[in-house]
């Protein structure tokens, strides 16, 4: 057992790593024994296994430690570096602040991965879904969600108002909340690289740089120069404008990007945002392919990364063995990619894809294929024994 490390941004991987994993919140918890049986049956093929230590996050954390994000695991986090997580609690509007941000903050993971592709037997409202074959690479450690606001009736949100008016002659009235939003060079140019290499080592050919610059130029609109600037300049031998022998990049304004993936998503490969755009664009991709709960995330750094669902916790259907764990058992699969153990991650895709096309799958598919549902645990299972078969 052993920790993995990072150099340079490669990950150096144990025979037997220790992989954090914290149960969540809602269905977290159900989900997450699921995943975790599937990726050892997984990891059998690479005759390697993974040393799984709980960390606790959340409600259960609160229950037991009096805190969401105890001490202890905040020690673990810095000290593995890699951990799994499934969905946790966050409150609209008051509250404690996203566990999920200050894990991402705590590990400077500023890359958010989502692959979106279409898995043949789901219903979506495309006509032509098959065409959904897309990758978003959303920044984040920038911008809104770094947190900075004050209720409109704080003293900073008054002190922030009146600088404003006596400094810049700028009015906002009295009930107005602030929120800043920073948007930096040096993290646009980070993320731009990462997203470029991604291209090159997928055989990509097309990169969108996805903004609202002709509205917030010197955020959005930074972000589009700073992109273009770094690939064009840093990748000339890969990246071009125009030249269609090399990995296109080209920008498009956020609410184009929205109706583009609708009406044209074979058009658009890899999609380079900052993080709000990113986050709202992500759910969108997900939802073309007619179930985002079957989708996972990579939350990566050059020195550490969080693989999760892209779902919530969904309260109300926790401990009845409904749950659909594929979101969780995504994020798991991006997660042996990154350790390089890709026969693995292939094993479970076949899975998977056994499951859509035998009709084997929980509640939230099975009213699709108007077949029974499985619960949690046996589709969990299920997937097991197919990847035992792979094996033998």
């Amino acid at each position: 057992m052993d920790r993995i490390m990072f150099e340079n941004g490669s990950w150096i991987v144990p025979e037997k790593p220790v992989i954090l994993y914290a149960n969540g919140d809602g269905i977290g918890p159900e989900i997450m024994d699921a995943t975790r049986k599937v990726v050892d049956a997984a990891t059998a093929m690479e005759k390697k296994s993974i040393a799984w230590k709980e960390i606790l996050l959340g409600d259960r954390a609160e229950e037991l430690k009096g805190d969401r994000f105890p001490e202890e695991s905040i020690k673990a986090i810095n000290d593995y570096r890699v951990l799994l997580k499934a969905p946790l609690n966050t409150p609209v509007g008051k509250g404690f602040k996203s566990i999920n941000v200050r894990i991402r903050m705590l590990l400077d993971l500023y890359a958010n991965i989502r692959p979106v592709k279409f898995m043949p037997g789901l219903e979506s409202p495309l006509k032509n879904p098959e065409k959904v074959n897309l990758t978003i690479f959303r920044e984040n450690t920038d911008d809104l969600y770094l947190g900075y606001e004050w209720s409109y009736d704080t003293d900073e949100a008054k002190r922030i108002r009146k600088f404003l008016k006596d400094e810049f002659n700028i009015d906002i009235s009295d009930d107005s909340g602030i929120g800043i939003k920073p948007m930096s060079r040096y993290k646009t140019q980070r993320i731009t690289r990462l997203a470029v290499k991604y291209a090159m080592d997928n055989n990509l050919k097309k990169i969108t740089i996805m903004h609202k610059g002709n509205v917030m130029k010197y955020t959005e609109g930074a972000f589009r120069e700073w992109a273009y600037e770094t690939a064009l300049n840093e990748f000339s031998d890969y990246v071009s404008r125009d030249d269609d022998k090399k990995i296109i990049i080209n920008d498009i304004i956020a609410d184009n990007m929205f109706q583009q993936i609708i009406t044209r998503p074979d058009e658009y490969q890899l999609i380079l945002a900052p993080n709000v755009d990113g986050d709202y664009i992500s759910d969108a991709a997900g939802a073309l392919i007619g179930n985002i709960g079957t989708l996972g995330g990579a939350n990566i750094g050059d020195n550490g990364a969080m693989f999760e669902a892209v779902h919530g916790t969904a309260p109300k259907y926790a401990g009845k063995n409904v749950a659909d764990p594929l979101g969780l058992i995504r994020g798991a699969q991006l997660m042996l990619r990154y350790m390089g153990w890709n026969r693995a991650a292939d094993a479970i895709e076949k899975a998977i894809q056994a499951s859509i096309n035998e009709k084997k799958v929980t509640n939230d598919l099975a009213r699709f294929f108007n077949v029974e549902p499985l619960g949690t645990r046996e589709y969990g299972d299920y997937l097991v024994d197919k990847i035992k078969v792979l094996v033998s």
